[in-house]
């Protein structure tokens, strides 16, 4: 499956500093009926956004929406309870490319990294500044591997795993990752089979 590319991404950012958001809250249960990935932006944080009657809900951050966002600042420990990955699956589906906090539970970070989602820790301190900057866009560089504030001189850094890295650079999936180095691959057969003979 081909992901969009991650390169420097600039955007305003959804915030919300809830903790400990579940993957149930993300995408609850009952919308869990389909092992494809698409359409499961539609009930992202379903409960957040709708009432019984399917009315928005006028005190989401998720709803009444006016700008592109492609970045969300979500609170401490987010991604928590069950290990589905539908939960990255619909973030993804819904637009957004980057999530920032300050500790991901671990289950969800790998599966965001597969799903072309790239999360962002950071430190407590820089997280609030997020939230004093709330109306500036944010700027994430992913090869330098920096988060900015953008207009101002906040800049922080970020860790990413290296095979990663690569992958969203170039909208990798880790299938499409070896396709990517078949070459390479096949060059090593040939020079090893020479070898043992």
């Amino acid at each position: 499956m081909n992901f969009e590319k991650i390169n420097i991404i600039k955007s305003h950012a959804v915030i919300t500093t809830i903790e400990n958001i579940d993957t149930d809250q993300i995408i609850p249960a009952r919308f869990l009926k389909t092992t494809t990935r698409e359409g499961f932006g539609d009930n992202m944080f379903y409960d957040w956004r709708f009432n019984n009657q399917r009315e928005t809900l006028s005190n989401s951050p998720f709803n009444n929406l006016n700008r592109d966002y492609k970045i969300l600042v979500a609170g401490y420990n987010f991604g928590c309870g069950s290990s589905r990955e539908h939960a990255a699956w619909a973030l993804y589906d819904y637009g957004f490319r980057v999530i920032i906090s300050t500790f991901f539970a671990d289950i969800f970070k790998n599966n965001a990294l597969n799903t072309g989602l790239l999360p962002v820790t950071i430190g407590a301190d820089f997280y609030s500044k997020l939230l004093e900057n709330n109306s500036k866009r944010l700027i994430i560089n992913l090869n330098k591997q920096t988060l900015e504030i953008e207009g101002s001189t906040l800049i922080t850094n970020f860790d990413v795993p290296l095979y990663k890295k690569e992958c969203l650079l170039n909208g990798y999936d880790d299938v499409e990752y070896l396709l990517s180095k078949l070459n390479q691959i096949e060059s090593y057969e040939k020079q090893n089979m020479c070898i043992t003979r």
